[in-house]
C-alpha cells in the first residue's frame, strides 16, 4: 500500500495466512475488527465518490418516481460510504460480515457522528434510508429481501474486491451481475492498483485488466500465474457480461491511493448491463 506502513502490511500478510481456504477470511476479519486493528478505516468516505456524486451524475442511474434509488455497499466497514449514498438520496444497504463493524456504523448514525465525517448534498431534500445488514455478501438470503427483489440501482465496491483471495474474483463477478438492476450502475473504484499480484494479500493488487476480464466474464473461473492474470487465455466474453461504460482517474482520492510523488494511482470504472 502506497502509504501504509510496512508493520501493518506484515501484520495483515500473517493475520490470513492462518487461513486453510478462502472461505475462512470472513471470520478472521472480524477478529481485527474486535482487536480495533482497522488501517483500511480513514474515518471518512472516498473523496472520490464524493466528488463522482456532485460533479458527474450523469454516470449514475437516474432518478426515479415515486421510488428512491437503491444502493449496495457490501463489506461497508463503519458505513462512511453508506452514509454518504443516503445523503445524496438513495436507500442505501449497507452489507457486512463483521457484527463488531456494524455495530460502530450503527453508533455512528445513532450518535448523529456520521454527519460529521460525511458531505451530505443539501439539494436533496429526501434522504435516502439506512439499513444495515450482517451477512455473507455471496449468500443469496443475505440480501434477498433488500433492494428491489434483491437487485439494486447502484452498487459501490472500493475495498471489497482487493480483501477477497483471487480464487473468489469468479463467484463475485456472478454475484455482482446478479444484484445489479437492468439499469444499474456499478461504480468500482480500483484499487491497490501499484500493488504486484506476486506479493499477495489482502489487500490484493487490482489492475484495470481485472476488472475487465471477469466482470466481461460472470462466474467463469480465469486464469492465474505468479504474476497475475493469465490474458492469453481468457476466452470470448460472456452474453451476460458487464460492459464499461467509463473509465477515468480521479482528482482526488484517500491519501493511500497516491504514489510519492503525489499522483493519483486509483481509476473508477462503471459499469452497466449489456443492452
Amino acid at each position: 500500500m502506497a502509504n501504509q506502513s510496512t508493520d501493518d502490511r506484515a501484520k495483515l500478510f500473517n493475520h490470513f495466512s492462518k487461513a486453510n481456504s478462502p472461505t475462512e477470511y470472513s471470520s478472521l476479519w472480524d477478529v481485527l475488527w474486535k482487536q480495533g486493528f482497522c488501517p483500511w478505516d480513514k474515518g471518512s468516505p472516498n473523496p472520490a465518490l464524493i466528488d463522482l456524486l456532485t460533479e458527474q451524475k450523469e454516470l449514475l442511474p437516474l432518478p426515479r418516481k415515486p421510488n428512491r434509488l437503491k444502493a449496495l455497499v457490501p463489506g461497508c466497514g463503519k458505513g462512511y460510504d453508506v452514509f454518504l449514498l443516503a445523503a445524496h438520496g438513495y436507500d442505501t444497504f449497507g452489507l457486512e460480515i463483521s457484527e463488531t463493524a456494524l455495530t460502530e456504523a450503527r453508533n455512528l448514525e445513532k450518535n448523529g457522528k456520521h454527519s460529521e465525517v460525511c458531505q451530505t448534498n443539501e439539494n436533496v431534500i429526501d434522504k435516502g434510508k439506512i439499513e444495515w445488514l450482517a451477512g455473507d455478501f455471496f449468500d443469496k438470503k443475505s440480501l434477498e429481501n433488500a433492494g428491489d427483489n434483491g437487485q439494486f440501482d447502484l452498487i459501490y465496491d472500493y475495498t471489497f474486491l482487493c480483501a477477497l483471495h483471487p480464487s473468489m474474483r469468479s463467484t463475485w463477478s456472478k454475484r455482482i451481475t446478479e444484484l445489479l438492476a437492468p439499469n444499474g450502475r456499478l461504480v468500482c473504484i480500483e484499487f491497490p492498483t501499484y500493488k504486484p499480484h506476486s506479493t499477495g494479500g489482502p489487500p490484493w493488487g487490482l489492475t484495470s485488466e481485472v476488472y475487465e476480464a471477469h466482470l466481461g466474464r460472470p462466474g467463469r473461473e480465469l486464469m492465474y500465474d505468479d504474476s497475475g492474470l493469465v490474458k492469453n487465455a481468457l476466452g470470448e466474453p460472456e452474453s451476460t457480461c458487464l460492459h464499461r461504460i467509463a473509465h477515468f482517474q480521479p482528482k482526488r482520492t484517500h491519501l493511500i491511493g497516491y504514489d510519492k510523488n503525489g499522483e493519483v494511482t486509483d481509476w473508477i470504472g462503471i459499469w452497466a448491463h449489456t443492452v
